[in-house]
């Protein structure tokens, strides 16, 4: 049986875990990167969030459900590179990334379900 509200969709507590995950990481970030690295790796890990909401209040219509799932999985997939990024500029360790990444990729296959079957949710 599909949830009744977004906030009890395992993907909805998994991706809500991981922004909060990314913005107490990234409040270690330097000062320079509050306008580009950091606000960009939050901003994208919350509208993944944020398309949830709006996606289910659309799920009576199946393209446009898809559609807004497909949002997050965009901004999903965004949260990664940003994650690449936070690696490759040493903000985070290897074994942050690891573990962050694990659970990005993981919301990613929780979205492409959703988006390949609207009609369980």
């Amino acid at each position: 049986m599909a949830a009744k509200n977004f906030k009890e969709t395992t993907v909805y507590k998994k991706a809500f875990s991981l922004a909060m995950n990314i913005f107490e990481i990234s409040k270690a970030f330097l000062k320079e990167e509050k306008y580009s690295l950091t606000d960009q790796m939050r901003r994208s890990s919350r509208s993944v969030c944020a398309n949830m909401a709006e996606a289910y209040r659309k799920r009576l219509y199946p393209a446009h459900f898809v559609s807004k799932i497909s949002d997050c999985d965009a901004e999903n997939s965004e949260t990664g590179v940003w994650l690449d990024f936070a690696l490759s500029c040493q903000y985070i360790t290897e074994e942050i990334y690891q573990k962050l990444n694990l659970r990005n990729e993981e919301i990613g296959k929780m979205l492409h379900h959703m988006i390949n079957n609207p009609e369980k949710y």
